[in-house]
């Protein structure tokens, strides 16, 4: 076993090594561009310590893992698209330095080279990895288009928004940790409950990154902290103040998210205040510990050794507790 740092940089020269250069440039070099811009490299990272855990398979592991951050790169493109973006992490998103009809066909043409990495894997293996694959990528699609539905209603529930999240996001983080079980040719039993515990975690990493985007410090979150405040996003945070608050609470709310005469470090302040006052920041914390409980409880069913399962347990507290 090796720790996150080892498992990051193989992974990273890996893909260096995977450096598309092919006719048409204006295709493929979006496709280097946007894979180059760096990021956490959290799921193919949890792809290969699976692989690991379940059968010392990280170095087999490597064109799974890789087809993992391809696909967390082409919804990136094509989110920051939707967005109409300007930046991704600090840098001109691919849209934007190239223009629009690039970042889709760039972004089409990524999704298709994921798939083409499973190619690597003998016939059983890669059949699992690919409707491993099929089931997220649309969960993930899923996952976008309710995202997009909330920003147009006033109904939300935490229901709803939990199970957007974890279409969005959590699916793909479970997926990138079975894959590495699939390759290591875990039990079925083994590649469903380490599924799980990427799922939890993956809701818990989200839960916390609306905590961050609020009340984050500015010079570690790596983004504009009050981002989600500004765009008036239904997140966690919003939704609890809405449950938890009292009339006043509720209504000062609602009227924050439509005052226009408010500097964006004002309304951010006052909006921040509600979520303290209403219990809903406390509340945000409290579901962020459940849900990584949740991924802990599963642990205790996985068929590994106990150091293999206090390593997992460290990565999701280092997760839980992260400030970035």
């Amino acid at each position: 076993m090796q720790n996150i740092e080892a498992y990051q940089k193989s992974f990273i020269k890996y893909l260096e090594d995977f450096a598309i250069e092919r006719e048409p440039v204006n295709l493929y070099e979006p496709v280097n561009y946007i894979l180059k811009l760096g990021g956490k490299r959290l799921r193919p990272v949890l792809t290969l310590m699976t692989a690991d855990i379940f059968g010392d398979k990280a170095a087999l592991a490597m064109n799974a893992a890789l087809s993992v951050e391809v696909f967390h790169n082409f919804s990136l493109v094509h989110d920051d698209i939707m967005d109409d973006a300007p930046l991704r992490r600090g840098k001109k998103t691919v849209h934007e330095k190239w223009d629009l009809n690039t970042g889709i066909l760039s972004g089409d043409a990524m999704l298709i080279l994921a798939y083409q990495l499973f190619e690597n894997y003998e016939p059983k293996i890669f059949q699992a990895l690919a409707k491993l694959f099929s089931k997220t990528a649309l969960e993930v699609c899923e996952g976008q288009q309710y995202d997009i539905d909330f920003e147009t209603r006033n109904d939300v529930t935490i229901p709803e928004y939990l199970k957007m999240i974890e279409y969005k996001t959590a699916v793909l983080v479970g997926a990138a940790m079975k894959m590495g079980a699939i390759v290591a040719e875990a039990s079925e039993e083994d590649q469903n409950l380490i599924y799980d515990f990427g799922r939890y975690l993956g809701v818990a990493f989200q839960l916390q990154d609306d905590y961050l985007d609020a009340f984050g410090n500015p010079e570690t979150f790596g983004k504009q902290v009050g981002g989600d405040i500004l765009e008036n996003k239904k997140t966690y945070l919003y939704l609890k103040t809405l449950e938890l608050g009292n009339n006043s609470e509720k209504t000062s709310l609602l009227d924050l998210m439509i005052n226009k005469a408010l500097t964006d470090d004002e309304k951010v302040e006052k909006v921040k205040a509600l979520f303290n006052a209403s219990g809903a920041a406390d509340a945000t914390q409290l579901a962020v510990k459940d849900y990584t409980q949740k991924a802990f409880n599963v642990l205790d069913k996985i068929n590994i050794s106990e150091d293999k399962k206090q390593m997992l347990q460290l990565f999701g507290e280092q997760l839980m507790n992260r400030r970035v």
